[in-house]
This record gives C-alpha cells, sequence and structure tokens, in this order.
C-alpha cells in the first residue's frame, strides 16, 4: 500500500514537472522551432533556441547555407545564443543540432531560393476574357405548333455550366457560330451533334433546334455566353518574364458562379470616374470605364482561384513602386501594419495604410490567406474601405511585396481578405520552378541528404 502510494505521488511530481516546464519560454522554442525554413538568396534568418547547452550543427551541404558565420560541415554553436544561417548558393542543405556531437535533437531543412524581385502595381485595369468554348448559362421555353412549350438543351440534358465545344465536329468559339450552326440544321430539318465539356469530361449528345413561333426563329432553349468583362487591379508585373498578375481571385461567371475557362482575352487600361461608398451590408465599387481600348497592354493566359495571368510587355505608366521590390514568402508576412497600393481616382496610384489582423499558415496554395482592415482615413473617408474593383491592390509590409486584396466583408466594409503573393508568383510561372521543394515532407528531406551527413 506505501509503494502504491509512493508510485502515486512520484507519477503526479512527473507530471507537474512536464506542466511547469511546458510554460517556461525554452520549452516554447523548442516546440515552435521550424522544421523547414525557405529563404531568398541575399536573405538571412536568425533563430533561436535559447537552451544553455553547447551543441553542434551538422550541415548536409554546407556549400549552400552557413551557420554563425561558418561554411564548415561541423560548426559548434552555443544554443543560449542565436543560430544566423546566410545562404550562399541556390539549393537544399539538412541542418541537424546533435548534443555531445552524437545525439541529434532538432532537425532543419533549409531551401535557398534565386533573388525574386517584381514590381508592384496597383493600376486600374479593364479586363475582357473570352471563354474557351461557349458556356451554357441557362434554360428558356420555345414556344412551338408542333409541341408543348419546352426547352429542348434542358431535354437533351445539356446542363448550366457545360461548355459547347463542338458542333457537327467543327469547333465552335463564340455566340454567333452557335447561332449559325442553329439556323442551318432548323432550316434543313436536321438535328446537330454538340459535343460539350462537363466536369472535365466531354459527352456528346444529339438535338433538335425548334421552331419559336413568336420570334420566327430556330431556337435551342438555352441561353449562352461566350466573354465576361470588368474592371480589376493589376498586382505585379515581372520584367524578367514579362508577366504580370491582377485580381488576387478568379473571374467567374454572373449567372452560374463558375470559373470561366480562359480562351484569349486582352487588358486594357481603366480609368475611375468614381466611388459608390461601401457600407454595411452594401459593398461599394469602382465606377471605371475601358481607356485607350485599341492599346492592349496585356493578353490573359490563366484564370486561376489566385488571380488572371498573361504576358504584357511593359509596365503601365502611372505607377507608385516603378522599382522592383522583394518579395515575402507566405511566412514571411506578419500580424501588424501594412500598406496597400490602388487607385481611386483617375489611373493615379496611391499609398493607402492597413492592417494585418489575422495570417492563417498556409503550407498549400488556398484563398484568404490574410485578414486585412483599411486604417487610413483618407480611403475611408473616399470608399468607405474595400471595394469591389479594388481586387488585386499589391498588399507591401515591411518594403516587401507580401500579398494582394481579394474580398470585402459584406457586413463590414473596412475588412476584408487578402491572399498571400507566394501563390499568385506560383500560378504566374515565376516562382514555379523555385518553390517546388515547398511541400516536400520534412522526412522525404531527410532520406535525399542521408547519404551526404559527415557528422
Amino acid at each position: 500500500m506505501h509503494k502504491q502510494s509512493k508510485q502515486k505521488w512520484l507519477g503526479f511530481l512527473l507530471v507537474l514537472l512536464l506542466v511547469l516546464g511546458s510554460t517556461t519560454p525554452t520549452f516554447r522554442q523548442f516546440t515552435e522551432f521550424p522544421h523547414e525554413l525557405r529563404l531568398f538568396m541575399g536573405q538571412w534568418s536568425k533563430l533561436h533556441l535559447t537552451m544553455p547547452v553547447s551543441a553542434t550543427a551538422c550541415i548536409s551541404n554546407p556549400d549552400i547555407i552557413e551557420v554563425n558565420g561558418s561554411t564548415g560541415a561541423r560548426v559548434p554553436v552555443d544554443l543560449h545564443r542565436p543560430l544566423q544561417l546566410k545562404p550562399h548558393a541556390v539549393g537544399h542543405a539538412l541542418i541537424t543540432l546533435k548534443l555531445f556531437g552524437t545525439v541529434p535533437i532538432r532537425s532543419l531543412a533549409v531551401h535557398v531560393y534565386p533573388n525574386l524581385k517584381v514590381i508592384p502595381g496597383g493600376q486600374s485595369i479593364g479586363v475582357k476574357l473570352h471563354s474557351k468554348g461557349v458556356m451554357v448559362v441557362g434554360h428558356h421555353l420555345v414556344q412551338s405548333k408542333q409541341s408543348d412549350a419546352k426547352s429542348p438543351a434542358e431535354k437533351a440534358d445539356i446542363r448550366v455550366g457545360d461548355y459547347l465545344l463542338k458542333i457537327n465536329g467543327q469547333p465552335v468559339q463564340r455566340v454567333v457560330d452557335v447561332a449559325r450552326w442553329v439556323k442551318l440544321a432548323g432550316k434543313d430539318k436536321k438535328s446537330l451533334h454538340i459535343t460539350l465539356l462537363r466536369d472535365g469530361k466531354e459527352k456528346t449528345v444529339e438535338i433538335q433546334p425548334v421552331y419559336d413561333e413568336k420570334e420566327r426563329v430556330y431556337r435551342l432553349g438555352m441561353y449562352i455566353r461566350d466573354s465576361a468583362a470588368g474592371v480589376g487591379t493589376l498586382t505585379f508585373y515581372d520584367p524578367e518574364h514579362k508577366v504580370y498578375g491582377a485580381l488576387g481571385h478568379v473571374i467567374t461567371d454572373m449567372d452560374t458562379g463558375k470559373p470561366i475557362r480562359v480562351g484569349d482575352g486582352k487588358v486594357v487600361k481603366s480609368n475611375v470616374t468614381s466611388i459608390q461608398k461601401g457600407e454595411s451590408g452594401e459593398p461599394g465599387e469602382k465606377r471605371a470605364i475601358f481607356f485607350q481600348e485599341d492599346q492592349v497592354i496585356g493578353n490573359i493566359q490563366k484564370n486561376t482561384p489566385f488571380g488572371i495571368f498573361g504576358k504584357m510587355d511593359r509596365l503601365p505608366e502611372k505607377g507608385l513602386l516603378n522599382q522592383e521590390i522583394p518579395v515575402a514568402l507566405a511566412e514571411q508576412v506578419k500580424e501588424g501594419p501594412a500598406k496597400i497600393l490602388t487607385v481611386v481616382d483617375g489611373q493615379k496610384v496611391e499609398q493607402f495604410d492597413i492592417e494585418i489582423v489575422h495570417v492563417l499558415r498556409q503550407k498549400f496554395p488556398a484563398t484568404k490567406g490574410l485578414i486585412i482592415k483599411v486604417t487610413d482615413p483618407r480611403l475611408l473617408e473616399k470608399t468607405g474601405g474595400i471595394v469591389q474593383g479594388m481586387s488585386g491592390s499589391p498588399i507591401i509590409q515591411n518594403g516587401k511585396l507580401a500579398g494582394a486584396v481579394t474580398h470585402v466583408f459584406v457586413n463590414d466594409p473596412t475588412s476584408g481578405y487578402g491572399t498571400f503573393i507566394e501563390w499568385m508568383l506560383q500560378d504566374a510561372g515565376v516562382l514555379h520552378s523555385q518553390a517546388g521543394a515547398m511541400n516536400s515532407p520534412l522526412f522525404l528531406i531527410e532520406n535525399d541528404y542521408r547519404h551526404s551527413q559527415t557528422c
């Protein structure tokens, strides 16, 4: 009985020690010490463990990274002092901290990428996007003498959101292409074989045009659309690759809510004529017109969850920061003050204060990574906060391009969402080859470098 009581108190003491130990700064820093670190050339990092012991840092590839100013494969370190890491070359290395030179306590995979700088935008742009194929956006009834009112398209299992790709084996790109085929088939009393795309899969259906007695034309009983247009904001321009990114979110069809498949498109200048101020429950918007439409400043090659992307020969005029600045990786963006670049009058790009109030740590591309709040009195007075057309406005923090504005909170126009610039750069093809190892699990990285371990 006495022995059981003694074991009980010993167990209680151990639990108490663990609880007390977990509240110490040393324990928290140990658990928060990263497993992975990404750096651009020219950057350096300082990491803290704050342990009152000495150790050995074993570097799998000392040509890539130096620790505390040393380029050796084995570096003695005092863990009571910060570890200073400085990259020397593009590549990957594994740093293993060992007590007594033999007992590993932490591993850190380091990825070093080429130095990357882009020019932040902020310019108001006009977007004209043509879909790849013709999108079905609705059905309607057709009044005919031969039958009751019906929608031939609906009966043929053509659904809202489908893309019409071919008719009788011939590609269709515009609404007028479909109209021409319907007219010919109706006149010849023949059916049409339509190849459509649904959920990434092609399907062929047969449909017979029906004569509309009221309008005196042949119809299929569906509404179709081949283009979309609107205004937004340029986020960045990469002069080396001559590519751009804008909007920060996908362009969807206004009726179906589905993303538009890009056939072709163009970006032109836009001039902001007025602002409808945002209020709770009523998002505001920039009122703008396309400006010098014959002068195309870029094409549209991609429409992704993170915006539109394409080629642009040169940066549009009237920018604010017409020079390249560094970019911030997702984990480098912090809660705190920042700025956005946007246009609220004409074509003049201005800088306004915001606060990044929450950062959602993302290891994989996902939208809505930031929650931001407008704090600039001038912008609040002019717009009420974030308004439609402001999507894509670049977010600058500590001299780095950190992200882009994407959405406004309907019930609080002073606040909204932003996305990390990293995901936009990947979709633009600027960061893709450099960040390929970002999603590699640590155990794979360790396996890659195990053969080159020197200590």
